[in-house]
Protein backbone atom coordinates (compact mmCIF):
# COMPACT_ATOMS: atom_id res chain seq x y z
CA UNK A 1 0.00 0.00 0.00
CA UNK A 2 3.12 2.76 0.74
CA UNK A 3 4.08 2.38 -3.11
CA UNK A 4 1.69 4.44 -3.58
CA UNK A 5 2.71 7.77 -3.90
CA UNK A 6 1.24 11.16 -4.95
CA UNK A 7 2.74 12.67 -8.59
CA UNK A 8 4.77 15.35 -7.58
CA UNK A 9 4.57 17.05 -11.33
CA UNK A 10 2.20 17.40 -13.59
CA UNK A 11 1.54 14.24 -15.06
CA UNK A 12 3.57 14.24 -19.21
CA UNK A 13 1.15 12.93 -20.52
CA UNK A 14 -2.61 10.74 -20.16
CA UNK A 15 -1.14 7.41 -19.63
CA UNK A 16 0.62 8.40 -16.64
CA UNK A 17 -2.46 10.51 -15.70
CA UNK A 18 -5.02 7.26 -15.75
CA UNK A 19 -2.72 4.30 -14.65
CA UNK A 20 -2.67 6.84 -11.16
CA UNK A 21 -5.77 7.58 -11.11
CA UNK A 22 -7.04 3.45 -11.54
CA UNK A 23 -4.43 3.14 -8.83
CA UNK A 24 -6.33 5.05 -6.47
CA UNK A 25 -9.48 2.66 -6.94
CA UNK A 26 -11.08 1.49 -4.22
CA UNK A 27 -8.93 3.50 -1.40
CA UNK A 28 -10.87 5.51 1.57
CA UNK A 29 -10.52 9.20 1.09
CA UNK A 30 -8.73 8.79 4.57
CA UNK A 31 -6.21 6.74 3.58
CA UNK A 32 -5.00 9.10 0.55
CA UNK A 33 -5.44 11.79 3.07
CA UNK A 34 -2.73 9.87 5.50
CA UNK A 35 -0.47 8.68 2.50
CA UNK A 36 -0.66 12.49 1.32
CA UNK A 37 -0.32 14.18 5.31
CA UNK A 38 -3.50 15.99 4.23
CA UNK A 39 -5.69 16.98 7.27
CA UNK A 40 -9.22 15.47 7.36
CA UNK A 41 -12.03 17.57 8.04
CA UNK A 42 -15.25 16.09 10.31
CA UNK A 43 -17.64 16.71 7.29
CA UNK A 44 -17.87 18.58 4.25
CA UNK A 45 -20.00 21.64 5.37
CA UNK A 46 -17.19 24.18 5.75
CA UNK A 47 -14.71 22.16 3.22
CA UNK A 48 -16.75 21.64 -0.07
CA UNK A 49 -14.09 21.62 -2.48
CA UNK A 50 -11.69 18.65 -0.08
CA UNK A 51 -12.11 15.84 -2.05
CA UNK A 52 -10.97 17.15 -5.20
CA UNK A 53 -8.13 18.90 -3.60
CA UNK A 54 -7.19 15.68 -2.38
CA UNK A 55 -7.31 14.33 -5.21
CA UNK A 56 -5.66 17.05 -7.25
CA UNK A 57 -2.94 16.87 -4.80
CA UNK A 58 -2.58 12.67 -5.86
CA UNK A 59 -3.03 13.22 -9.74
CA UNK A 60 -0.63 16.15 -9.74
CA UNK A 61 -3.17 19.01 -10.95
CA UNK A 62 -1.77 22.18 -11.67
CA UNK A 63 -4.41 25.07 -12.60
CA UNK A 64 -6.18 25.16 -9.22
CA UNK A 65 -9.05 27.94 -9.45
CA UNK A 66 -7.75 29.30 -12.60
CA UNK A 67 -9.94 29.08 -16.07
CA UNK A 68 -7.71 26.78 -17.70
CA UNK A 69 -8.02 22.87 -16.97
CA UNK A 70 -6.87 21.17 -14.13
CA UNK A 71 -4.22 19.17 -16.30
CA UNK A 72 -3.68 21.74 -19.06
CA UNK A 73 -1.23 20.07 -21.22
CA UNK A 74 -2.87 17.38 -21.75
CA UNK A 75 -6.35 19.58 -22.08
CA UNK A 76 -7.62 17.53 -19.05
CA UNK A 77 -10.03 19.06 -16.73
CA UNK A 78 -10.51 16.79 -13.33
CA UNK A 79 -14.15 16.34 -11.89
CA UNK A 80 -14.90 14.28 -8.46
CA UNK A 81 -18.51 13.19 -8.46
CA UNK A 82 -20.65 11.79 -5.37
CA UNK A 83 -22.37 8.90 -6.18
CA UNK A 84 -25.13 6.34 -4.13
CA UNK A 85 -24.51 2.57 -4.12
CA UNK A 86 -26.29 2.26 -7.33
CA UNK A 87 -23.75 4.55 -9.04
CA UNK A 88 -25.88 7.28 -9.22
CA UNK A 89 -24.58 11.19 -8.93
CA UNK A 90 -26.36 12.82 -5.89
CA UNK A 91 -25.71 16.08 -6.58
CA UNK A 92 -24.95 18.70 -9.97
CA UNK A 93 -21.44 19.32 -11.19
CA UNK A 94 -20.41 22.53 -11.39
CA UNK A 95 -18.27 23.51 -14.43
CA UNK A 96 -17.42 27.13 -14.09
CA UNK A 97 -18.16 30.77 -13.18
CA UNK A 98 -20.43 32.40 -15.95
CA UNK A 99 -20.00 35.68 -17.41
CA UNK A 100 -22.22 38.20 -16.95
CA UNK A 101 -21.33 40.95 -18.54
CA UNK A 102 -19.16 41.36 -21.68
CA UNK A 103 -20.81 38.53 -24.09
CA UNK A 104 -21.08 40.86 -27.10
CA UNK A 105 -20.44 38.39 -29.76
CA UNK A 106 -19.51 35.03 -27.31
CA UNK A 107 -20.27 31.60 -29.19
CA UNK A 108 -19.93 27.98 -27.73
CA UNK A 109 -17.41 27.16 -29.89
CA UNK A 110 -14.90 29.62 -27.42
CA UNK A 111 -17.02 29.43 -24.48
CA UNK A 112 -15.27 28.77 -21.25
CA UNK A 113 -17.82 25.65 -20.73
CA UNK A 114 -16.96 23.44 -24.07
CA UNK A 115 -13.05 24.69 -23.64
CA UNK A 116 -13.79 22.64 -19.48
CA UNK A 117 -15.85 20.24 -21.05
CA UNK A 118 -13.90 19.19 -23.88
CA UNK A 119 -12.24 16.13 -22.18
CA UNK A 120 -12.74 15.35 -18.49
CA UNK A 121 -11.37 12.77 -16.01
CA UNK A 122 -14.27 11.64 -13.66
CA UNK A 123 -13.49 10.41 -10.45
CA UNK A 124 -16.64 8.82 -8.75
CA UNK A 125 -16.37 9.07 -4.87
CA UNK A 126 -18.85 7.51 -2.75
CA UNK A 127 -20.81 10.35 -1.03
CA UNK A 128 -23.84 9.35 0.72
CA UNK A 129 -24.15 10.90 4.22
CA UNK A 130 -24.26 7.88 6.65
CA UNK A 131 -20.36 7.35 5.50
CA UNK A 132 -17.87 8.97 7.56
CA UNK A 133 -15.98 11.06 5.07
CA UNK A 134 -12.67 8.96 5.73
CA UNK A 135 -14.38 5.83 4.93
CA UNK A 136 -15.92 6.99 1.53
CA UNK A 137 -14.25 4.99 -0.95
CA UNK A 138 -12.61 6.54 -4.38
CA UNK A 139 -14.40 4.91 -7.45
CA UNK A 140 -12.41 3.67 -11.01
CA UNK A 141 -11.98 6.88 -13.22
CA UNK A 142 -13.45 7.40 -16.34
CA UNK A 143 -12.28 9.58 -19.34
CA UNK A 144 -14.80 11.33 -21.17
CA UNK A 145 -15.37 13.23 -24.15
CA UNK A 146 -18.83 14.44 -25.21
CA UNK A 147 -20.43 12.69 -28.07
CA UNK A 148 -21.94 14.92 -30.84
CA UNK A 149 -24.88 14.29 -29.05
CA UNK A 150 -23.89 15.39 -26.35
CA UNK A 151 -22.34 18.64 -27.17
CA UNK A 152 -25.21 19.30 -28.95
CA UNK A 153 -27.27 19.60 -26.08
CA UNK A 154 -25.35 21.46 -23.97
CA UNK A 155 -25.03 23.89 -26.90
CA UNK A 156 -28.36 24.38 -27.12
CA UNK A 157 -28.66 24.91 -23.58
CA UNK A 158 -25.40 27.27 -22.92
CA UNK A 159 -26.87 29.23 -25.87
CA UNK A 160 -30.49 29.67 -24.40
CA UNK A 161 -29.14 30.56 -21.04
CA UNK A 162 -26.31 33.38 -22.69
CA UNK A 163 -28.99 34.84 -24.73
CA UNK A 164 -31.64 35.53 -21.43
CA UNK A 165 -28.05 36.69 -19.62
CA UNK A 166 -27.39 38.90 -22.36
CA UNK A 167 -30.93 39.98 -22.65
CA UNK A 168 -31.17 41.21 -19.12
CA UNK A 169 -33.28 37.71 -17.95
CA UNK A 170 -30.65 36.81 -15.35
CA UNK A 171 -32.75 37.19 -12.45
CA UNK A 172 -35.59 35.48 -14.31
CA UNK A 173 -33.40 31.91 -14.79
CA UNK A 174 -34.36 29.48 -12.79
CA UNK A 175 -32.52 26.31 -12.02
CA UNK A 176 -35.77 24.32 -13.97
CA UNK A 177 -34.20 25.97 -17.07
CA UNK A 178 -31.64 24.27 -19.47
CA UNK A 179 -32.16 20.05 -20.09
CA UNK A 180 -28.63 19.38 -19.04
CA UNK A 181 -26.89 22.27 -18.51
CA UNK A 182 -28.54 24.88 -15.73
CA UNK A 183 -27.30 28.11 -14.26
CA UNK A 184 -27.57 28.95 -10.22
CA UNK A 185 -25.88 31.52 -8.14
CA UNK A 186 -22.34 30.69 -6.72
CA UNK A 187 -21.73 32.50 -3.59
CA UNK A 188 -20.72 31.50 0.11
CA UNK A 189 -22.82 34.40 1.04
CA UNK A 190 -25.37 36.63 -0.43
CA UNK A 191 -23.05 39.81 0.36
CA UNK A 192 -20.64 38.61 -2.56
CA UNK A 193 -22.31 40.90 -5.37
CA UNK A 194 -21.00 41.40 -9.21
CA UNK A 195 -22.38 43.48 -12.36
CA UNK A 196 -25.30 41.99 -14.85
CA UNK A 197 -27.40 43.74 -17.67
CA UNK A 198 -30.49 44.39 -16.47
CA UNK A 199 -34.10 44.53 -17.99
CA UNK A 200 -33.69 47.67 -18.21
CA UNK A 201 -30.00 47.70 -20.18
CA UNK A 202 -28.31 49.01 -17.31
CA UNK A 203 -25.62 47.58 -15.18
CA UNK A 204 -27.54 45.75 -12.05
CA UNK A 205 -25.84 43.98 -9.11
CA UNK A 206 -26.85 40.44 -8.28
CA UNK A 207 -25.00 36.84 -7.20
CA UNK A 208 -22.68 35.30 -9.26
CA UNK A 209 -23.87 32.44 -11.39
CA UNK A 210 -21.98 29.13 -12.44
CA UNK A 211 -22.96 26.96 -14.89
CA UNK A 212 -23.50 23.09 -13.10
CA UNK A 213 -24.16 19.78 -15.38
CA UNK A 214 -27.44 18.63 -14.44
CA UNK A 215 -27.31 14.55 -12.72
CA UNK A 216 -29.45 13.40 -16.05
CA UNK A 217 -27.04 14.23 -17.88
CA UNK A 218 -23.85 12.91 -15.67
CA UNK A 219 -25.83 9.46 -14.33
CA UNK A 220 -26.36 8.67 -18.38
CA UNK A 221 -22.81 9.19 -18.60
CA UNK A 222 -21.72 7.26 -15.85
CA UNK A 223 -24.32 4.52 -16.86
CA UNK A 224 -23.29 4.14 -19.85
CA UNK A 225 -19.52 3.48 -19.18
CA UNK A 226 -19.80 1.47 -15.99
CA UNK A 227 -22.84 -0.54 -17.71
CA UNK A 228 -25.33 0.42 -14.88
Amino acid sequence: MHSLRPLLHPPENEQILLAQAQRLAGYTLGELAALAGLAIPPDLKRDKGWIGILLELWLGASAGSKPEQDFAALGIELKTIPIDRQGRPLETTFVCVAPLIGNTGVVWETSHVRHKLKRVLWIPVEGERQIPLAERRVGAPLLWEPSEEEEHQLRLDWEELMDLIVLGQVERITARHGEVLQLRPKAANGKALTEAIGTEGARILTLPRGFYLKKNFTARLLARHFHL
